[in-house]
């Protein structure tokens, strides 16, 4: 026992905080598969590096029971698996916009495709006879050099229609369009646009992937998701549709005619009897209840399997033998598992039917696959970054497969993560994560930060950010207060849709009142109260700097809605806008949406130090919010800083950027709290 105490002594003084450094050396894993013959994973892994200022991807196999991962490939790129050969286990991925083969044995891979043009989410058919992918194709004529051929040096655009720009691009007249063709050894025959000339995207931008385009069961048939509106009704509008596409007659047909919000993630069961897909219901509205519908071609109906279920799915699976459908969707503060059983009469299923099997204080992020009676999924927590593990269908056990960051993270000082429950102001229990420094000492005082999150509607759970990382706060000595206030999923569908058309109210005051009932604490330095967030957490944080009442000494807002009226005359996607704030600011009706829920009104109570931050190709938030909110602060005599990362859009996605990010975060936090 002495040894036993002695070890964990030494361990834990050999720890050291999370550092930005530190926290850009952990590799990332995603884009897991399951071998055919359900033994092993393969997945991948992403390091960054510093001074190339750029992440490297490459696969690696691990048997699902458990063992040493090999790596199964060295070159420079990011490949991702298409597909997996039953007969003989090659692996057959796709690296710099080409197909390549790697066959078991053998150390070197060969490539398979030459093509001029890079592919793009591929497919290949359940023969093996075609493929499948994406490509940009230029319809339109908005550069100046397509409109006017004699100015070839010319750089301007021509827009009829809104829709001009999209999340960090300006629209350019091209769209991504499916494309199939014969695949035989590698060698493309002459591809076929199944979307012919239409001015509409696959995959759904900015975010969609390969799940917007699959083949059907038999190959004889290509399903994809798009949103078949052009110009100002597309920047309006949610409302995709699943679209069949047959190769034989090149007929398609629309499969979600009538639904009216996204309808997306399209899925047969193996025996191609059953299409699954999520679902919303209203156009317009992107956070809407998103459920299971599925299609029997038995009955030629419609089933939506979670329409009495008081929840929001993330992603789902079906099981092996179509009987059951896996999802996962987040639950007070987590993500877990969720499992339905289907009878023979899907119009029976009911919320009965549907049941919580996992259980913990952790986020399962995704569902890769089924091997047997085990489910393979990847898992975060506060103090970790994405693992594969098994979840054991029968026991209901997780086990972990993956451990790409264990040996960092034994040197890593980790934070005790809790949840505290606070009466908020209409009575209801609000709960929020609160993140401790590592060796926290209660009879310290400590400078606290309260979390504000974005979305509005995104959830607060377990994740694990490379940007807002809460491990990496906490190590800097900081207490972190992480509320679920209105708006977040987990806790209901009327709790989630309660932030539309009330941004600055029951949810603000949820913020106040979890930092409040934390600001009893003895070991909370009331002195020191700071305030942080992005997009809707940075509306919050100026929506806080003019109503706190000196509870806070310091803010940071990163890309935030400053001005309600500049931000709707600017943002792209208006569809979010004209939902939650209830329409444009010339409607009479959304008189408080603009005046009382205006971080704008407030800058007159300005008296407290802020750190903006403003991506250069944020056109979700633009730039001017960001101008805004720091010349106002400055012609009050306000300390504040403004960085700006002109190559940034909503995010900071570049590495040496994040560093400075985080660094100039931390450098603010240490003059002002």
């Amino acid at each position: 026992m002495l040894t036993t105490a002695i070890t964990a002594t030494s361990l834990a003084q050999t720890q050291q905080p999370l550092t930005p450094e530190l926290l850009w050396q952990l590799g990332r894993v995603s884009g897991a598969s399951i071998t055919p013959d359900e033994r092993d994973l393969i997945y991948g892994v992403t390091y960054y590096n510093l001074e190339n200022n750029k992440g490297e991807k490459n696969l690696f196999r691990i048997p699902i029971s458990g063992g040493i991962a090999e790596q199964l490939t060295t070159g420079e790129g990011n490949e991702q698996v298409v597909h997996m050969d039953k007969s003989n286990g090659a692996v057959v991925y796709l690296c710099n916009g080409q197909l390549w083969q790697l066959k078991p044995g053998n150390t070197e891979a060969r490539q398979l495709t030459d093509e001029k043009e890079a592919l793009e989410n591929v497919r290949i058919s359940p023969d093996g006879k075609h493929i499948l992918f994406t490509r940009s194709v230029p319809l339109k004529k908005m550069h100046s050099t397509d409109r006017h051929a004699d100015l070839p040096q010319s750089n301007a655009y021509v827009y009829d229609a809104l829709n001009y720009r999209h999340w960090d691009s300006w629209a350019d007249g091209k769209f991504s369009h499916v494309f199939y063709a014969t695949f035989e050894d590698g060698k493309i025959g002459v591809p076929i646009d199944i979307m012919a000339d239409e001015p509409y995207d696959t995959p759904q931008q900015p975010f969609g992937g390969n799940e917007d385009a699959i083949w059907g069961p038999d190959g004889k048939s290509i399903l994809y998701v798009s949103k078949k509106k052009f110009g100002t009704a597309y920047a309006q509008s949610t409302n995709t549709d699943i679209y069949k596409y047959e190769l034989a007659t090149g007929n398609t047909v629309n499969l979600t005619e009538g639904m009216m919000g996204y309808d997306r993630s399209p899925s047969y069961t193996s025996d191609g009897q059953r299409l699954a897909w999520l679902s919303m219901a209203e156009d317009g509205y992107e956070a809407d209840k998103n459920d299971v519908v599925v299609f029997d071609r038995h009955t030629a109906r419609r089933y939506n399997l979670t329409k009495d279920w008081d929840g929001t799915v993330d992603s789902y699976l079906w099981s092996q033998d179509g009987r059951t459908i896996w999802f996962t969707a987040a639950v007070k503060g987590t993500v877990q598992l969720f499992e339905i059983t289907l009878p023979a009469d899907l119009g029976s299923v009911a919320a009965s039917n549907i049941r919580q099997i996992s259980q913990g204080q952790h986020d399962i992020a995704s569902i890769a696959g089924q091997a047997g009676d085990q489910l393979v999924v990847s898992l975060t927590d506060m103090n970790h970054a994405a693992e594969f593990y098994r979840f054991d269908l029968n026991t209901q056990q997780l086990a972990k497969i993956t451990a790409v960051n264990d040996n960092s993270y034994a040197g890593i000082a980790k934070s005790k993560v809790e949840a505290r429950v606070t009466k908020a102001t209409d009575g209801k229990d609000l709960l929020s994560w609160i993140i401790y420094p590592p060796n926290f000492d209660p009879n310290k005082k400590y400078p606290t930060l309260l979390y504000c999150q974005g979305g509005p509607q995104g959830a607060l759970s377990q994740f694990y950010s490379f940007r807002w990382n809460f491990q990496l706060i906490a190590a800097q000595g900081y207490i972190v207060v992480a509320p679920n206030r209105r708006g977040m999923p987990g806790y209901g569908v009327d709790w989630n849709e309660q932030i539309s058309g009330d941004w600055g109210g029951q949810a603000i005051q949820d913020y106040l009142s979890a930092i409040d009932d934390m600001a009893k604490e003895p070991y909370v330095d009331t002195a020191r109260l700071g305030a942080v967030g992005a997009s809707y957490g940075g509306y919050s944080v100026f929506m806080l700097a003019g109503l706190h009442k000196k509870r806070f000494k310091t803010f940071v807002a990163h890309d935030g809605l400053f001005d309600m009226r500049s931000w709707y005359g600017t943002t792209e996607e208006l569809f979010f806008a004209n939902k939650d704030l209830g329409g444009p600011y010339w409607d009479g009706k959304n008189e408080q949406t603009y005046t009382d829920f205006n971080p704008i009104t407030y800058i007159d109570r300005w008296d407290t130090p802020i750190f903006i931050v403003q991506g250069g190709k944020d056109y979700r938030v633009g730039i001017e919010q960001g101008l805004e909110a720091f010349q106002g602060a400055q012609l009050r005599g306000i300390k504040s800083r403004l960085l700006y990362l002109p190559d940034e859009n909503h995010w900071v996605l570049g590495a040496q950027n994040a560093i400075v990010w985080q660094r100039e975060f931390f450098k603010w936090l240490n003059e002002t709290l």
